[in-house]
């Protein structure tokens, strides 16, 4: 009589990117075996329109999709909706919110990040980050005439462009837009933008909408009623997540932004407590000088030393990975960014449980010239890499670095240009040991190339440049380029060509 083959339980955490990424491939290398993705939203992150553009470079889109696409398309996978209550490592066992338990032999946590937001208990402070907030703030939107937004990274980017019929205060700490993704010349190039007239979209978005409803309803922690929650649960959004929403204010202006550079928030306080203030009744008022004047429900006083009224703060202030179900009665090691530390199996220091995306931080000595940014691509990928390591560590077999870590890239959009980030894009800790190489066409392209002893470590190019391949070329060749850098950037030489 034959043993019998004993299945086994795979459970992934999060219904994001790096979650799905996962499920779906151990779902694929394990068909007889039992995969379990839990995740808090009703819909899940799907990769879609999936393209391998060089040998590092890919680009897709980030599809909503529900719960039963999944389980159709895989009969072993079963979704749970509901979030995780504790994790007991030692015990294999995973507590969800709705009372179930379940046993793992191998866990993924693919749980994301929460946003940093401003303050907690502030009803006029809105963070953006799964499909539920940004449907908030399309609503409120739709009634404001200012805003104020914070922070610098890709949300704060898409927002301060895309919104219209509203005046926008931009308020960032750096010098320069942009700063996590680009440098100071690349940021000139963009600023018209901000203030031009945006062309129209070439159509309605194509993509298949879904929706959630929820009739009860919800309070703040500050009691204030609100028509939806703002989870800290759902998946982040996906790349080009305003493409198929209105983001139109109360005024009949088209575009309207200033911003305030160097500069934070200071204090936050309501339109009561600025009457206060502007009578001098408030001992805080100090030297203040005089606020913004108007009806506004909120007031913002930054570090500069300046007042704005505002309908609303959007807090794009980046985010702190989800690691707080796991953590109590666990032995994890954490980064120095609070994210699980994982190694280049995409292990963490608890016996088989693994993290992908923004949860956890890579903590193994990488490549020259890759480095970790909480972003889209780099979900996907890790999600895929912990499966696969998940598999060779069951089958024992051994098993590399997926090559798509030697060399950081990234494809997306900003101000309606296609921006491409390769390597060491911005100097990240050359120090000063580098030179930089620009071309710049106003409004058409923005080439930036970093070169460290003669070789091509990084680069900036936005605009419709076709210099992706080869510069990724260039950059894993390792080729010494001394002899060749003042003919680099000619636009005259097709440097396709030149080096082929």
């Amino acid at each position: 009589m034959s043993a019998e083959v004993k299945t086994k339980k795979f459970v992934v955490v999060g219904g994001g990117i790096a979650g799905v990424t996962c499920a779906e491939q151990l779902a694929s290398q394990f068909p007889s075996d039992e995969i379990v993705l839990i995740t808090a939203a009703p819909l899940i992150k799907a990769v879609t329109n999936f393209k391998q553009i060089s040998r590092t470079l890919e680009d897709f889109n980030v599809e909503e999709q529900p719960i039963s696409v999944l389980e159709e398309k895989y009969p072993n996978l079963k979704v749970v909706q509901s979030a995780v209550r504790k994790l007991q490592g030692a015990q294999h066992t995973l507590q969800t919110e709705d009372g179930r338990e379940f046993h793992y032999d191998k866990l993924c946590i693919c749980s994301g990040g929460r946003p940093k937001l401003l303050t907690e208990d502030n009803p006029y402070v809105l963070g953006i980050r799964d499909t539920d907030s940004a449907q908030d703030f399309q609503k409120r939107l739709s009634k404001a005439k200012r805003i104020i937004v914070v922070g610098n990274g890709g949300i704060a980017l898409e927002l301060v462009y895309e919104v219209e019929g509203c005046e926008v205060i931009w308020v960032i700490k750096d010098k320069a837009i942009g700063n996590t993704f680009f440098d100071g010349g690349a940021a000139q190039f963009l600023i018209p933008s901000l203030q031009a007239d945006k062309a129209e979209r070439a159509g309605p978005c194509k993509r298949t909408r879904y929706t959630t409803e929820d009739a009860s309803p919800t309070y703040s922690r500050a009691g204030v009623r609100e028509e939806r929650s703002i989870p800290s649960t759902g998946s982040a959004l996906g790349p080009d997540w305003h493409a198929d929403m209105t983001l139109q204010g109360a005024q009949q202006v088209s575009h309207k932004v200033h911003v305030e550079y160097r500069c934070e928030v200071q204090m936050i306080y309501t339109s009561e407590e600025h009457l206060l203030r502007a009578s001098g009744q408030s001992p805080e008022t100090g030297c203040m000088p005089p606020a913004d004047s108007g009806p506004w429900p909120v007031f913002v006083q930054l570090t500069n030393g300046k007042t704005y009224g505002c309908d609303f703060i959007v807090s794009a202030t980046g985010v702190i990975p989800n690691t707080g179900p796991f953590l109590s009665g666990n032995s994890f090691v954490l980064a120095e960014d609070l994210g699980l530390s994982v190694d280049d199996h995409m292990r963490t220091s608890v016996a088989n449980v693994y993290a992908a995306g923004d949860v956890c931080t890579a903590c193994w000595e990488t490549s020259a010239l890759w480095q970790q940014m909480r972003l889209w691509t780099q979900a996907r990928q890790m999600g895929w890499h912990a499966a696969r390591c998940i598999a060779a560590d069951v089958l024992d077999e051994p098993i590399d670095l997926d090559f798509c870590f030697e060399l950081f890239t990234h494809i997306t959009k900003f101000f309606n240009y296609k921006v491409v980030l390769l390597g060491k894009f911005n100097a990240q800790g050359l120090g000063q040991d580098h030179e930089l190489l620009v071309r710049c066409s106003p409004g058409a392209e923005y080439v930036k190339v970093v070169l460290a002893e003669g070789r091509m470590v990084g680069a900036v190019l936005i605009g419709e440049t076709d210099l992706e391949e080869t510069f990724e070329n260039l950059m894993l060749n390792r080729m010494d380029l001394t002899a060749y850098k003042d003919e680099l950037l000619n636009p005259n030489i097709d440097i396709e060509d030149y080096f082929d």
